[in-house]
């Protein structure tokens, strides 16, 4: 429930974040810095969070999570200064970008690792993807609604509540989900395997911050001149299609195992991305875009699956936040070189800069990764 009306919030405040930072009066170039700061924040919180929850419980960690998506509303819908609306992503839950990276990622992924069985572990974390799309793909929708700053604001501030409501959530729940005592965070011999691993998503989250959500609603409405009410519905049915591939993967994975998946169905989705700036009409660019997010995020149910399956139970939550870290310090330069690349009408650069290094990390990823299974898989 509470990743459910976490992504719901997050998946309109993606279509909304780009035009209401340019209503308030700040320029491309600002825009892309405060994504970036809302990417780069979220990524370092995560490993200040693994920790945290080792000491204080998983519990108390995602209520936290909780209250700062609640700070980052309060911010967007009432600060008037640049300063403030810039600094609203330093929270970490400015939901910009993805519906999977913020604090609350990976004491949540710990805990789903431990909730189920090991050979329903690739399912299972396909149904926690697909939770999410699906509320995000509603939040998407219901951005369609925005359609002047005062209804942004109105939405800004049900962002508050809903951050609220997440960090109630949590201490609802019973003792089990603090798992067993906790052990170091990550030991010698799981680095080895992860700083590899991590370098490469390090590339292919460079290549996505060029093209995180915001970034792209923000680029259709400056291609495009493309609204609102067009950039809502646009994005729910993007979410939709993505979702619906959540379920696919984890039974694919099942079947061929989990790197093939993450390789196979993110290739050619990137071969797809570096043509939409060919499109000649909003239309185009919808269809390719739909054509590339039904296959594009395949790879995230699988990839979280084998990051918690390739190293022990206590280092789960250190290993994602390590990992997490690293991609969205990567990410983080994105949107601020879209913004620029937006804002100078090099309206192709951030699409054939994420499709080309994207690429790079599919072919690297297979030829590093392959002939490593993850426990569940040798079992």
């Amino acid at each position: 429930m509470a990743r459910l009306l976490r992504a719901f919030a997050f998946g309109y405040s993606a279509v909304l974040l780009g035009v209401f930072l340019e209503n308030r009066g700040l320029s491309s170039f600002l825009i892309g810095i405060c994504l970036g700061i809302g990417l780069l924040s979220g990524a370092l919180s995560g490993l200040g969070f693994a920790l945290a929850s080792a000491r204080l419980g998983r519990r108390v960690t995602l209520a936290a999570a909780g209250v700062l998506m609640a700070l980052t509303g309060i911010d967007l819908a009432f600060a008037t200064s640049p300063a403030m609306l810039v600094l609203a992503g330093i929270t970490g839950m400015l939901g910009a970008a993805s519906i999977d990276l913020g604090p609350f990622s990976a004491v949540e992924q710990a805990v789903l690792a431990e909730s189920v069985l090991p050979g329903r572990r690739n399912v299972a974390f396909g149904r926690y993807s697909l939770t999410g799309g699906l509320a995000a793909a509603g939040g998407g929708l219901a951005a369609s609604l925005a359609t002047n700053v005062a209804r942004i604001q109105v939405f800004l501030v049900v962002y508050a509540v809903i951050g609220l409501l997440t960090a109630l959530i949590p201490l609802l729940l019973s003792a089990r989900v603090e798992g067993s005592q906790p052990g170091p965070t990550l030991t010698r011999r799981s680095m080895g395997p992860l700083a590899a691993l991590s370098s490469l998503i390090a590339v292919d989250a460079l290549g996505g911050g060029f093209v995180v959500n915001a970034v792209i609603a923000y680029w259709l409405h400056a291609r495009f001149h493309a609204g609102t009410e067009v950039l809502g519905p646009a994005f729910a049915a993007l979410s939709i299609v993505q979702a619906a591939s959540y379920e696919i993967a984890g039974r694919l994975a099942n079947r061929f195992g989990l790197v093939r998946t993450m390789v196979f169905t993110h290739l050619p989705s990137n071969l797809l991305l570096v043509l939409v700036p060919f499109s000649p009409s909003l239309p185009w660019a919808v269809g390719l875009l739909l054509l590339r997010f039904s296959i594009s995020q395949m790879d995230v149910p699988a990839r979280q699956a084998y990051i918690v399956s390739i190293v022990a139970p206590s280092e789960r939550a250190g290993a994602v936040a390590l990992t997490g870290a690293v991609r969205g310090v990567a990410q983080a330069v994105g949107p601020v070189l879209a913004g620029q690349a937006i804002q100078s009408a090099a309206f192709g650069l951030p699409f054939f800069l994420a499709g080309g290094l994207k690429i790079a990390y599919d072919l690297a990823l297979y030829a590093g990764f392959r002939a490593r299974k993850a426990d569940h898989e040798l079992a």
